[in-house]
């Protein structure tokens, strides 16, 4: 027997979110109510709203949290197929896309403090480490950032050829190299710091400049400049 489903626009006109968002504007629009519209119907069982309290459940009724959750772990929720999945993982990564452009706005780097929330906001929803790289002009203007190597939850290994060939490919006078550290401790192990020398005076050879490697986690940022390692 087919599925019935009730869409929004069977719903009581109170209840209905696309409405209230035309009427009230999308800030006065619960969590809930705008993952509601994102999810368009529910199943004969649940509301879409009923659905998007689920979908909240899984990252802790936070949306930082929710963030992280995969579209397999999504479709685990009866009457989240693939289709809504894919549409709420896609929400969620413009989210996240818009939140780390503000501080690009100003273009160049200055101190540790302009590129670390950019790069908190590109790194945090990782349960696992990764290392990137920000390629800089001569201005210290953002050429490019790329993230360069996956890792497990306990580290990565980057290779300094395949950091240094993006540099020399997008033109870059400095570099920041950077890692997240998905445990929240922002200590850098003595790996990351036989690394970072390691690509420092790689990169001198090719009068590239290592300015500043980055780690970042929830708890904040620890910068190997403003500590005088490098």
């Amino acid at each position: 027997m087919q599925e019935h489903k009730y869409s929004i626009k069977q719903w009581a006109k109170d209840d209905r979110p696309r409405e209230k968002l035309l009427l009230n504007g999308a800030e006065n629009l619960s969590n809930s109510e705008l993952l509601a519209i994102l999810i368009h119907n529910g199943s004969k069982e649940k509301t879409a709203v009923d659905l998007a309290k689920e979908v909240l459940k899984l990252g802790k009724d936070n949306l930082s949290e929710l963030g992280k959750v995969s579209l397999k772990e999504l479709m685990k929720i009866k009457g989240i197929g693939e289709a809504k999945a894919i549409t709420l993982v896609a929400a969620l990564e413009l989210g996240r896309r818009r939140q780390a452009s503000e501080p690009l706005k100003k273009s160049k780097v200055t101190n540790s403090s302009d590129i670390a929330g950019f790069l908190q906001t590109k790194l945090k929803d990782y349960r696992h480490e990764v290392f990137a790289v920000l390629l800089l002009n001569r201005a210290n203007k953002i050429n490019h950032f790329e993230i360069v190597s996956e890792g497990g939850i306990t580290g990565t290994v980057a290779d300094p050829k395949v950091i240094l060939r993006k540099a020399l490919e997008n033109d870059a006078v400095n570099i920041i190299l950077c890692h997240n550290h998905p445990s929240g401790s922002l200590l850098p192990s003595r790996a990351d710091e036989q690394l970072t020398s390691k690509i420092k005076e790689a990169a001198r050879y090719l009068d590239i400049a290592v300015i500043d490697h980055i780690i970042v986690s929830e708890e904040g940022y620890y910068s190997f400049a403003d500590e005088g390692l490098l």
